[in-house]
């Protein structure tokens, strides 16, 4: 084998020999330590921990400010971190870095504190209703209604169409809590419990139907019931017992007042209040009649009645109520045809068709009938030459305002069918109650005109203003849903306004102190 040139072999052989030397002279012959380089590696790690420890505090420092700030949508910024710094004391400032910093910003006005939010008021916890006796919770709602908290903004009521939209939200919402009916199951059919469900009387049937059905207020046990329901039918007592041509009304109202005599005999609630918890719903024109030969069901009990005369001396307003008197013509499809058109696409003043049997309607149609005024399209019966262009209904939808002036009586189910079809009813009834009046502000949706105006019919519809028009058919249009007929009842619909205008009535009759 070649040997290594001289210059490696004698760098070999120089390396070698220390470490022989040191293998064999052991421990007593270590090599020392020179002074210079330790002291230098202690240097260079004191300047190393040295500048940890100005990091690590620069560190602390700037998390401290970053931490402390209120959260904000600019708290990180450096306007307010320097406003934060210089208000911290001599103790908290941050040791001092051995870089070189810029000055700190001027100190900025600090920003203005949010406003506080608005103080939320506590929801009144509602008693157990339940557990109240039928009076006390009567007294309740009382007090509770008379003081009423003000509706700020509800999107189920419109505030113009009632008279205090206060009260009356607060009043329903405790008719829903706490009313209960007990449904008299005594009387013989059909007059009892077998009412119309279509043609102009179907208000009363519709109203049994839906109470009937109704879970929530519907009661078995009497001794729970704020209301007790007497469950006869005014058209269905007129079919069974009135005897044409006779004249003669007053087996009818023998026949209600036996019945009365026969429930007051058998249970005690009749007893205990001579009838003021008792109500009936009668939609027929004779129905205020049917209960004249009973003196306590005459003067005690709350009866809601299409025909609200307050001239007669039965109807009595504040106790008694006015029923809506609604005409459905197919009882599967209540809601067939309600809508109307526009203001802009109704060419027609006013318009009436029908019987002309009563006082008013024949003075209507001497003074506006016979095409006299292209504007007011006042008929008798529909002629078949009118009716072949444009159908009753097809009138109502295209006029501003649809008559409704009284017949026989002063109900007419007119007013409800103008408000179906979005037309502005227009009233010819003295000493009519108008349906719901305890609740609901007519002002803002009808027109009243007396008897002896109509003459100056045209003029006083022609002095109503675009604008006031306009806001009129609006009120109209949000006040339909509360006419309306549902085969499962909704809120504030006509089903839910006659009750609790019942409701209402028999709230008042309550005495509280106070």
């Amino acid at each position: 084998m070649r040997p290594p040139p001289p210059h490696l072999a004698a760098a070999h052989s120089a390396a070698a020999a220390p470490s022989a030397a040191a293998s064999h002279a052991g421990p007593s012959r270590r090599r020392p330590r020179q002074r210079g380089a330790t002291t230098m590696s202690a240097a260079v790690t004191c300047c190393r921990v040295a500048a940890l420890a100005c990091l690590l505090a620069a560190g602390a420092a700037t998390a401290l400010l970053t931490f402390s700030l209120p959260a904000s949508p600019i708290s990180a910024s450096a306007t307010t971190r320097a406003d934060f710094a210089g208000k911290l004391s001599v103790t908290d400032q941050p040791p001092p870095m051995t870089t070189h910093l810029s000055a700190p910003p001027a100190r900025a006005t600090p920003p203005p504190p949010p406003p506080s939010p608005p103080a939320v008021r506590r929801r009144k916890r509602e008693p157990s209703y339940w557990r109240m006796a039928p009076e006390e919770a009567l007294r309740y709602a009382k007090r509770e209604i008379r003081n009423a908290e003000p509706v700020i903004d509800d999107p189920d009521l419109y505030a113009p169409l009632f008279k205090n939209v206060s009260q009356f939200k607060r009043s329903y919402e405790l008719m829903e809590r706490i009313l209960k009916v007990y449904i008299y199951q005594d009387g013989r059919r059909p007059i009892f419990h077998t009412p119309p469900l279509s043609g102009i009387y179907a208000s009363e049937g519709w109203f049994m139907k839906l109470l009937k059905e109704s879970r929530r207020h519907a009661v078995a046990d009497p001794a729970k019931a704020h209301l007790f329901y007497l469950p006869y039918s005014s058209q269905q007592l007129r079919l069974t017992l009135y005897v044409p041509d006779s004249h003669d009304l007053r087996p009818l109202s023998v026949y209600l007042r036996n019945f009365v005599r026969g429930l007051a005999n058998k249970y005690p609630f009749w007893n205990r209040t001579r009838g003021a918890d008792h109500f009936l719903v009668a939609c027929h024109d004779w129905g205020p009649y049917t209960a004249t030969a009973h003196r306590e069901l005459r003067k005690n009990t709350i009866m809601a009645l299409c025909n609200a005369d307050s001239s007669e001396g039965i109807f009595t307003p504040g106790k008694d109520v006015s029923l809506p008197e609604t005409t459905i013509r197919n009882p599967k499809r209540p809601l067939r045809y309600v809508g109307g058109l526009p203001v802009s696409r109704r060419g027609i003043l006013a318009f009436f068709a029908g019987n002309l049997h009563g006082r008013v309607r024949p003075e209507l149609l001497r003074h506006w009938g016979d095409s006299q005024d292209a504007d007011m399209r006042v008929y008798g019966l529909l002629p078949a030459r009118v009716s072949r262009r444009m159908s009753y209904i097809q009138h109502m939808k295209n006029s501003r305002f649809c008559l409704c002036p009284m017949g026989f009586e002063v109900n007419s189910p007119r007013i409800v069918e103008a408000f179906y079809y979005e037309c502005v009813p227009v009233i010819i009834a003295d000493n009519f109650v108008l349906p719901l009046s305890e609740v609901l502000d007519w002002s803002a949706f009808a027109v009243v005109v007396a008897e002896k105006d109509i003459p100056d019919l045209k003029r006083i519809l022609e002095g109503i203003p675009l604008r006031r028009y306009v806001a009129m058919h609006g009120c109209v249009k949000r006040l339909q849903r509360h006419f309306l007929w549902h085969a499962r009842p909704v809120k504030y619909d006509l089903f839910h306004m006659i009750l609790h205008s019942v409701w209402l009535s028999r709230v008042n009759q309550v005495e509280i102190d106070g």
